[in-house]
């Protein structure tokens, strides 16, 4: 069975979310998710557990308990669900733009041409 683990302290590694849980049973894999770009914990992890009745034994006994100075929320994983192929760009990023256009303008203080905005007459005194 495979049980979804969040509220994680940011400093727990794989082994520690392993340990957790093997007092309850064996444990064939425990990860804590980090973040491709900075590699820090995203503050949740995934514990798979083959034998149903030891891991629904870790849910009852660590659901809301405290690891690592955090209650932890402990329960079973939902099925990855089926996303629709991404779009290769090539070379990642893509997208983008937009923003920060007020600074393509001119940013005198000058203002004194505005473009052609129909005849609207002249500034008079």
């Amino acid at each position: 069975m495979n049980l979804y683990v969040s509220n994680l302290s940011y400093q727990m590694t794989d082994a520690e979310l392993q340990s957790a849980f093997e007092a309850f049973g064996t444990v064939s894999s425990a990860r804590v998710i980090t973040d491709r770009e900075s590699g820090r914990s995203r503050g949740f992890g995934f514990v798979e557990m083959p034998v149903e009745t030891e891991a629904l034994s870790a849910i009852n006994a660590l659901n809301n308990q405290a690891l690592d100075g955090r209650p932890i929320k402990v329960v079973e994983a939902r099925p990855k669900e089926e996303r629709p192929p991404r779009r290769d760009f090539g070379g990642g990023g893509g997208g983008g733009g937009g923003g920060g256009r007020k600074w393509d303008r001119d940013r005198g203080g000058d203002r004194g041409d505005r473009g052609d905005r129909g005849d609207r007459g002249e500034y008079r005194r």
